[in-house]
């Protein structure tokens, strides 16, 4: 947190964080094309959504990236709703209910809208060319064939919307409901406070895991979801609402405070948390008929290692992001427009390089590069438009 002049102090770690998650997410999808156990291609249609997943299958593998995936997987988008339920509550009382679902319906559900109409189906045309597709009027029969419209990451944006308005109802009803519990969880040692989100994110997840299969996309038109964690977000989600109802800046997220302090301890652990997962993970896989018991250790042991690599992210940005930097201003500005616009440019890169006898590695790397980059640069050449039209109509 820094102070410049008269003005407020700025909270710059959850900011940055969010940014920083948001290159984890277009670094997930720039390697799943080199995924050492990605599936072979297959046509674009609804007898098999692993598409959607893997829209390009390169032949060059990247060996060990799956561990990669694998950690991503278990935290990223969970962090993801617990900072996005950081501001909630402040928005809520200072707009009320109703102008914060209206507000929220222009800033997620116009975008999701404008994703799945557009962006995804551009996204998703290298996977139909792949599938043995050709033509664009073919595509666009295959894809209203589909019965489904996968709208790709902007799923986050109407999950979130969803919960945004149960947070409003629940405004309305209990203005106050999370303040008592945030200042207690906000005023526990981090190894506590890790102990309390530990029984109900793991109840959450259990709940939906043992009942259907935990890689399963449930879905309705382009309402996309994995079934077995929308209540694990959820209480990602709620945790973020207690945490930000007491101010953002104390307690538990203090820049400097306990957690922190303890950075190095988390960060630490958090090896450890994710190795017992795989190992967990292989054990069950590699069984035809493992036990029940054997199945709820590794999903406990699925939402232990999410919550042990979310509390050391936050540590480490609490303990480190507390002064303003330029680039990752910039980046923090831009994190929205890059995560909406980035998946064409992963998949179209990824199906550019498919005839190139290169490491899957050396691939990998320049899809990022090239998709941060160029969904960097469409965000900012919108915003400089923007600003043109902004200049025009005040000095025309």
């Amino acid at each position: 947190m820094s102070v410049t002049g008269n003005t407020a102090p700025r909270f710059t770690a959850p900011g940055y964080l969010r940014a920083f998650i948001t290159l984890l997410v277009v670094a997930h999808h720039a390697v799943l094309a080199y995924h050492p156990y990605a599936p072979a291609p297959t046509a674009m249609d609804a007898s098999s959504w692993l598409w959607t997943a893997f829209p390009v299958v390169d032949a060059h593998r990247f060996a060990g990236v799956d561990l990669f995936v694998g950690f991503n997987d278990a935290f990223f988008m969970a962090l993801m709703f617990l900072l996005s339920g950081l501001f909630t509550w402040p928005s809520l009382r200072r707009k009320g209910a109703v102008p914060y679902v209206r507000s929220r319906l222009l800033r997620l559900g116009v975008p999701f809208l404008w994703a799945a109409a557009l962006v995804a189906p551009l996204a998703y045309y290298p996977a139909y060319l792949q599938g043995g597709g050709a033509g664009v009027a073919g595509f666009i029969h295959a894809w209203l064939g589909l019965g489904a419209w996968p709208a790709g990451p902007a799923w986050f944006l109407w999950v979130l919307l969803a919960f945004d308005a149960i947070a409003a109802l629940v405004y309305r009803l209990a203005p106050n409901s999370p303040d008592a519990i945030g200042r207690w969880l906000s005023s526990r040692a981090p190894l506590a406070f890790f102990g309390v989100f530990l029984v109900p994110a793991s109840i959450a997840y259990l709940a939906l895991a043992l009942m259907v299969d935990p890689f399963q996309w449930a879905h309705a038109g382009p309402f996309f979801v994995q079934s077995s964690r929308v209540l694990l977000y959820a209480c990602y989600f709620g945790v973020g609402i207690v945490l930000g109802a007491t101010g953002v800046a104390h307690g538990m997220l203090a820049e400097g405070g306990r957690l922190a302090r303890r950075w190095i301890g988390w960060a630490a652990v958090t090896p450890l948390a994710y190795m017992a997962l795989v190992v967990t993970f292989v054990t069950v896989v590699s069984n035809p008929h493992p036990s029940r018991g054997l199945v709820v250790f590794t999903d406990v042991a699925f939402v232990v290692s999410g919550l042990v690599s979310s509390f050391a992210a936050l540590a480490i940005f609490l303990r480190f992001a507390t002064r303003p930097v330029p680039v990752l201003d910039a980046l923090s500005r831009d994190a929205f427009g890059i995560y909406l616009l980035h998946y064409p440019f992963v998949t179209w890169l990824q199906f550019a390089l498919l005839g190139l006898a290169w490491p899957g590695a050396v691939k990998a790397v320049l899809v990022f590069v090239g998709a941060v980059l160029l969904s960097w640069g469409a965000v900012a050449g919108y915003r400089r438009v923007q600003a043109a039209r902004v200049g025009q109509v005040s000095y025309g």
